[in-house]
């Protein structure tokens, strides 16, 4: 069952609070909003989902691209729509090197705002499923033993069975039975895809 997607929206100003909210609900986007980063931090974890965050730049106390460095160190999967009355140069570039999907200033035109979104929704799904596939492969990687995880990284590099064998000083035989089991229990079946997890593994492979 799928979870409904859902967006916050978090600006100090009412006003401009009020007519996000209205605009995205209007257009079917489950909607929660808040007046400041630090409230929107107290409301706890994010729901279990794609999320989008459109966020003001300045604010009080803790501002937009505080928010935005919380989150990130924090690992939550929430994409980031800016909005901003102050938009410049190098806070856009910032934002953007943080991951934001889009930057918009105020006053926005309402169909850029909804597209912004909708991508933002995109890129949150896509990295949470990333990070399912991710953590279901680290899990599949820890029923290996020592000498499964070696072969694994060698046969990744491209080395031959034989190659790998006379490495570890044993028959090319004994390493096809390493790699049959490395295949079976990372649950790989082709070679071309056993690679693509190990890329997708980075350095923990």
């Amino acid at each position: 069952m799928s979870v409904e997607p859902r967006v916050f929206v978090v600006d100090d100003d009412a006003s401009v609070r009020k007519a996000v909210s209205r605009l995205l609900r209007v257009d079917g986007f489950s909607v929660e909003s808040f007046p400041s980063a630090r409230e929107f931090l107290a409301h706890g974890e994010l729901p279990d989902g794609p999320s989008c965050l459109v966020l003001d730049v300045r604010m009080p106390e803790l501002d937009g691209l505080g928010l935005q460095e919380r989150i990130g160190r924090a690992g939550l999967d929430v994409a980031i729509v800016f909005l901003t009355g102050h938009g410049d140069v190098p806070t856009t570039v910032r934002a953007m090197k943080a991951g934001a999907v889009d930057f918009l200033e105020k006053p926005f035109d309402a169909d850029d705002l909804v597209a912004a979104v909708r991508r933002a929704l995109t890129v949150s799904e896509r990295t949470r499923a990333a990070r399912t596939e991710r953590d279901h492969l680290e899990a599949r990687l820890g029923v290996l033993t020592p000498r499964e995880r070696e072969v694994l990284a060698l046969v990744a590099e491209g080395l031959t069975n034989k190659v790998i064998a006379d490495r570890f000083g044993t028959t090319e035989k004994t390493i096809k039975v390493h790699r049959g089991r490395v295949m079976a229990k990372m649950g790989a079946p082709s070679f071309a895809e056993l690679v693509r997890m190990v890329e997708k593994l980075g350095p923990r492979a």
